[in-house]
């Protein structure tokens, strides 16, 4: 591009015919308008030359308020006819490119730099995208038209443009300074190569990221596996075992990978765009999506790992799409088999989930297939998601993390750790999901239903109802590299086998996956739903009049401002009335007039549910719901004696909530909270005593029901305890003892009205144990009887004392004292 006005013209013209055809939009332009500085020159490069890239690249600055890439330029005494330059020089009309030599106009830039030290120049790397996919050879409508690692002609780009001009995307990336290479003074050749070099790679990373690795066939993929050294071995071994042929065994592997691959089509992923933009739109209020940026800085240059929590079907179908619409590489999804149904089971294939057994057990060779297809997807550079939880939450907590798919990832790492691995946690939060009165049913106690493809119709009939908004919180990344060294340093000189797998590797395995539960919790979206929910779960009827909702809802959202839970969790926009009209929308809160007033409560069947929503983010209030506990039996408490109760509490919530804070932090928390529950007008403070308001006072009954929050967990927690302590010394076994708890939870559920399945769950009672076990409260002898520390009675009444009614600890010591009952009832 010259300054000569007819070549400014056809160029302008040659704008408008495209846009005629052509829709664009610039995927992230944060990092470049963040890090501009508008007193410096500025100038665009382009990974090679295109004159279309180029009119698209001129529209977008437009439109973005950016100086235009095709005006003129000064640096220095320097005046540049354009400010753009490419990185490679033209191709010939076969698309060939001769990458020898470097851009002019970079030359000229480094030659004045260098004699000007008060000069700059800001270089922003620019990419277009020309629909987003990755390449494979098995799609002939890939390879004629689709953005991808092969060299582009004239020609192509034509057709590239006519078939995919209506989905074209901009990447602005960071800007570079001119001036920070100059100052290396490695002279000019070199700097102008070192410039090369830098904007090279940042290109080729950015593409890896946008559109994906460069992908092979999937027939040549799966045929690679059975070629692993580790396969090769299993292959053998299955055929000794067996007694079968070699051929026979290598066959049989071939079989489990074709079962497992994925097979990543560009049509699908597109076809799916369409479709889920309208489902999105159609069932929901809107997605918001909270801190992507950070999962867009790292993408280039690192191996990323998604862990979704997992509440819905449609979760990795949404997180798939948000990613493709914001810029980046949708991932190679693990699914279940039992998603491979007929019709389906082929979409999803080739929408990027590959499949896997729910056990490998017993099976080395399937076992063997599937570890170097995962290790082929991280070599390769292929963005993978998993969920942690293994299955979709039924009760709206985050369930225990199975560490399956994390030990894989990490074996795989340590193989190989030349690509640095990020999990990055994401938190998806929905205000109504679309299996709702599914999990009604199983939190009641029915079986849970097979997956069936006649399920997608029944979508349809949920198109009557409104389902709220969906939010999207991405968690802060976990370097892997980062998270070993500080588990195992010099883990990075010790040598890796499979079959010598390091000792340290297991506790590793279970520490990520709690590491992951509690980022992803720490990433939680507090929405309306979840709120009201809490609020009403912790009256004694289900029902508050709307002042007193209103009241509660308020303490809520100026607790969780005043100490937020963490730097990536949210909170709903709006006060407690907009959050209350919301939930009315949404038919999930009923309404009753009277003379006085406007009762709002929930019904049986959404009292239920609504336990869901609230479980959703209990974490968040289970600390200050704690403190506030002490004070219903205690109008006054040390600060010391706080600290105690805590202390003694938090690990068994921590297990079970994942719980954010370390025992090192505690103390700095505990000052917070109780700081903002003075503030709130919850607590006094007296030369360092806290004090309760009046009984009979406002502000007593918001002590209250925010205390009431954690109280069914509290009563599962002295249970245990009194089961154990009735039944004396090495009397039950762990699997005993959870039975009983089982037992005692389903009748005191009857006999005090609690309306909330999860009470009586096995695996919160099973991991209450487990955690008593770890903490050195209970010991196992050699025939698996428990014992329990001398001080556990002492401690378990003081604590419980503080925390729950004279009337419920009656009530579980006499049930605990009928314990030949239960043991009957369990064994029967």
């Amino acid at each position: 591009m010259t300054r000569s006005p007819l070549r400014r013209l056809i160029f302008s013209a040659l704008r408008r015919v495209l846009y005629l055809w052509v829709r664009s939009e610039t995927i992230n332009q944060s990092s470049t308008t963040l890090n501009l500085d508008r007193s410096r020159p500025v100038f665009y490069a382009l990974p090679s030359p295109a004159l279309t890239d180029l009119a698209v690249l001129d529209h977008e600055c437009t439109k973005a308020g950016l100086p235009r890439p095709v005006l003129p330029v000064t640096v220095g005494p320097l005046q540049e006819p354009a400010a753009f330059f490419y990185l490679t020089p033209d191709p010939d009309w076969l698309g060939r490119h001769d990458k020898r030599g470097a851009p002019p106009t970079l030359e000229r830039l480094v030659t004045v730099l260098g004699k000007h030290a008060e000069e700059d120049a800001q270089i922003i790397p620019v990419s277009v995208f020309w629909g987003q996919s990755p390449e494979s050879e098995s799609s002939p409508w890939k390879l004629l038209f689709a953005d991808s690692w092969a060299v582009t002609g004239r020609l192509r780009r034509l057709l590239t443009v006519l078939i995919l001009g209506r989905k074209t995307r901009v990447q602005f990336s960071a800007p570079i300074h001119l001036r920070e290479l100059v100052q290396h003074n490695k002279g000019h050749e070199r700097t102008v190569r070192m410039a090369q070099r830098l904007m090279r790679v940042h290109f080729r990373n950015l593409k890896s990221a946008v559109i994906g690795p460069d992908v092979s066939h999937r027939r040549t993929l799966v045929k690679g596996l059975v070629h692993g050294p580790m396969v090769r071995q299993a292959i053998r071994d299955e055929a000794e075992r067996q007694h079968i042929a070699y051929e026979k065994a290598e066959a049989l592997a071939l079989r489990y990978g074709n079962e497992i691959a994925s097979d990543y089509t560009y049509t699908v992923i597109r076809f799916l765009e369409v479709v889920l933009s309208w489902f999105w739109h159609k069932i929901y209020d809107g997605i918001k999506v909270n801190h992507i940026e950070q999962v867009q800085a790292i993408a280039p240059d690192h191996e990323v790992v998604y862990v979704p929590c997992h509440r819905s079907h449609i979760d990795y179908l949404l997180l798939s799409y948000l990613l493709f619409r914001n810029g980046l590489t949708p991932p190679h999804v693990a699914a279940g088999i039992n998603l491979n149904m007929p019709v389906v089971g082929g979409l999803l294939r080739r929408g990027g989930a590959f499949f896997m057994r729910r056990t490998f057990k017993d099976n080395p060779l399937y076992t063997a297939v599937f570890d170097e297809y995962m290790h082929t997807l991280f070599s390769k550079g292929f963005p993978v998601e998993y969920f942690v939880e293994g299955g979709r939450s039924r009760t709206g907590r985050m369930l225990r993390p199975r560490t399956g798919m994390l030990a894989i990832t990490l074996r795989s790492f340590l193989r190989s750790s030349r690509t640095p691995i990020a999990f990055v946690p994401v938190y998806i939060g929905y205000e109504r999901v679309l299996e709702g009165r599914t999990y009604l049913g199983e939190l009641r106690g029915a079986s849970k239903k097979k997956e069936s493809v006649f399920d997608i119709f029944k979508v349809f009939g949920a198109l009557r109802q409104r389902f709220g908004k969906v939010y999207v919180n991405f968690g802060e990344p976990i370097h892997l590299g980062s998270f070993l060294d500080q588990q195992q340093p010099g883990w990075r000189d010790q040598p890796y086998a499979p079959e010598f797998r390091p000792s340290w590797l297991s506790a590793a395995t279970r520490q990520l996956g709690n590491t992951v539960a509690r980022h992803l919790n720490e990433a939680a979206a507090v929405n309306p739903v979840n709120l009201v929910a809490l609020a009403l779960l912790s009256s004694s009827r289900h029902a508050l009049d709307q002042d007193a909702l209103t009241r509660v809802l308020d303490l809520y959202l100026s607790l969780l401002r005043q100490v937020p839970y963490s730097d990536h969790s949210t909170l709903p926009e709006g006060d407690a009335l907009a959050l209350i009209s919301h939930v009315k929308d949404m038919q999930l809160l009923a309404e009753q007039s009277d003379a006085m007033g406007r009762i709002l409560y929930l019904d049986e069947a959404n009292a239920v549910l609504m336990t869901y929503y609230r479980n959703n983010v209990l974490h968040i209030f289970a600390l200050p719901a704690l403190l506030a506990s002490f004070f219903l039996s205690s109008s006054r408490i040390s600060r010391a004696q706080i600290g105690q109760f805590v202390r003694a509490l938090y690990p068994y919530l921590q297990t079970e909530l994942f719980l954010r804070w370390t025992p090192e932090q505690l103390p700095e928390v505990i000052d917070q909270w109780l700081a903002a529950l003075v503030e709130q007008g919850l607590l006094r403070c007296e030369d360092g005593m806290y004090i309760r308001p009046a009984p009979s006072s406002q502000p007593f009954v918001l002590l209250t029901l925010l205390a009431r929050a954690i109280t069914q967990t509290l009563q599962r927690f002295y249970m245990a305890t009194s089961l154990l302590l009735n039944s004396g010394q090495h009397a039950l076994s762990a699997e005993e003892l959870e039975s009983l708890c089982v037992m005692m939870a389903q009748r005191l559920s009857i006999l005090h009205g609690l309306n909330a399945p999860e009470f009586f769950d096995k695996t919160l009672f099973r991991h209450f144990i487990q955690t008593l076990v770890e903490q050195g409260v209970l010991y196992a002898d050699a025939g698996g009887k428990l014992s329990y520390h001398e001080r556990l009675s002492e401690l378990s009444e003081a604590v419980a004392k503080r925390v729950l009614s004279a009337e419920l600890r009656l009530s579980i010591r006499q049930v605990a004292l009928h314990r030949e009952t239960l043991s009957t009832a369990v064994i029967t």
